[in-house]
Order: structure tokens, then sequence, then C-alpha cells
């Protein structure tokens, strides 16, 4: 009786090859690319870099005919870092899953990629390499990868329009528009604490939003408080209605935004944009003149007197 166990630790290419079913692929592969990313769920990763290795294994369809020495017929190995940068790029992860995850799905939406192994090792975290591996095929990933982008509607409610009778009626005219709906909220009336330093009075800003998000769950029992992509992505998916808790996702995104917590429409504004908002309603509070025009999501304002949106 033969064991396989030694592959657990072989190269994805031996990995590949003992997996390797049907009609012979052809693979490429990248080996031992070393990055240095801020990334890790513990508190002591924050803020500094750590050394990333990365080996990836793409197995694709041979070609058909001649290769001509042409570079566009074949899938190219800087593809293979594109996919690296770009998922390293988007904003600061606590997981290697995630990564490879986000490097799996990139590769696997190039037409000529059938399978790609994944591994991701952490190299200044312990004594030995720290890591994840994935296989994943086309039919894992092109659905997920194809899937068009759901485009929300971004609802911001000051706090005159959290506490007004007509919350609920809005609620309801948002939800029937048959879009998924999200609400985004500044901070309660009355003077935040003040720390005199600006990275922790923005997490001070940042968690008093939070606060009133959770204020507005207790109004509506259909909205609910959400802090991750992930969360927001599966809510918009399965018509769940949610309240925007921006801590998470504005401290981690590397690039931020350039309005500090404490004028909320602007960060809510922010916040439709990069969620590909297709509009967004703003229910009792000042938005600037030409937030309505220049930017990339369609805004209007509305009283909280105003039961019909």
């Amino acid at each position: 009786m033969t064991s396989d166990i030694h592959l657990a630790f072989a190269h994805p290419s031996e990995r590949a090859e003992a997996m390797s079913v049907g009609t012979p692929l052809d693979r490429i592969s990248v080996r031992d690319h070393v990055v240095e990313v801020d990334i890790g769920a513990f508190q002591i990763e924050r803020g500094t870099t750590q050394r990333v290795r990365f080996n990836v294994v793409v197995e694709v369809q041979p070609l058909s005919g001649a290769v001509d020495d042409d570079v566009d017929r074949i899938l190219s190995y800087d593809l293979v870092t594109e996919a690296i940068g770009d998922a390293l790029g988007e904003d600061r992860l606590n997981l290697l899953e995630t990564v490879a995850e986000r490097v799996a799905t990139r590769i696997l939406i190039q037409p000529q990629a059938a399978r790609v192994f994944v591994r991701i090792e952490k190299l200044d975290r312990g004594p030995g390499d720290l890591g994840v591996e994935i296989v994943r095929g086309r039919d894992d990933q092109t659905e997920a990868a194809h899937e068009a982008q759901l485009h929300p509607r971004v609802m911001y409610l000051s706090n005159a329009a959290i506490a007004s009778d007509n919350l609920t009626g809005w609620i309801d005219q948002m939800q029937a528009r048959m879009r998924p709906l999200v609400c985004c909220v500044g901070p309660p009336d009355g003077v935040a604490p003040q720390s005199g330093q600006m990275m922790t009075q923005r997490r001070i800003d940042l968690l008093a939003i939070e606060q009133n998000a959770w204020v507005l769950a207790a109004r509506d029992g259909r909205c609910v408080v959400v802090a991750t992509r992930t969360e927001l992505d599966w809510a918009m998916k399965n018509g769940q209605i949610s309240v925007w808790a921006p801590s998470k996702i504005v401290l981690d995104v590397l690039d931020g935004p350039s309005v500090p917590p404490n004028n909320a429409v602007a960060l809510a504004a922010w916040f439709a944009a990069g969620s590909g908002a297709d509009e967004m309603l703003v229910i009792g509070a000042d938005m600037a003149p030409d937030m309505a025009t220049d930017g990339p999501v369609p805004m209007r304002a509305v009283s909280v007197t105003q039961a019909q949106l």
C-alpha cells in the first residue's frame, strides 16, 4: 500500500501532477514570489509589514496549433503576479485564505485557465513557515467571478430621520424598489470624547457612528448592523437591509477616505462609491452643493417631513 503523504508538503507543481486526470493539461508556475505586506488578524500584526511567499501553479488548456512565439496566445506569468498584487491591493486583509481565494478567482477568469493551486506562507510569524494551500477549478469559481455586481441604494439617515415617525415608511419605500438597501448614519447628538491625537480620535469618531447604527437597528428590526465586505455582499444577495458600521472597512482599506468621520454624509458618499451604489438618498441632513452633481454616485436630499421619497 502506497502513501501520498509526502505530497502534503510538496511544491504545488508536484501536487498538480499527482492530481491530474483525463486529458493532460499544460502548467505554468510562479515559485517563491515574496512580497512584504501588512496582513494578519492579531493586533501585533497591524501597522507593520511581514514577508509572505506565494507559490502558484496554473493548469491551462493546451494550445491548438503552433504557438508562433505569440505572447498573446498564452497565459502570462505577469498575470499571476498581477493577480497577487491586485488581491493584496484592494484593502488590508486578516486571512491568508482570503488572499488565496482572490488570487484563484482572478486567475480563473482567464479563458485558458482550468485549475489553479495557490500556496501562501508567512515567513516571519514563527520558527517555521505558516501557510495555507487551496486548489480551485473553473467550475468552482467561474460563476462567482462573472456574477454581475450588485448595485445597492444607500440611504443616509440623520438623527432626526432615525427618530422620525416616517422611518418605517421610508424603509418600506426603499425596500419596495427591489434593490439592495444599505443605510448609513452619523454620530449621535452631543460632543464625542476628545483624545487630542488624530489616529485615536478617528477611531473614537468611527465608533460613535457605530453606536448610532445600533440605535437605528433597534428602531426597525429589518435593519442589521454589518461591518465587513463579506457581510455586506451576503446581505445584498439575500435581501437583508444593512446598516453600515464603518470602522473595519475604513481602517482596513489601503486608500482610505480623505474626509474625516465627523463629516458623516461625505463618508457615506465615499462608501456608496466604493460599493458600486447607483443612488444615495440623504434624509434630514445637508450635503455640499457639488455632491449631487460632481460625485460618482447620483445623490439627492429630502427633509424629514417629506413622507414620500
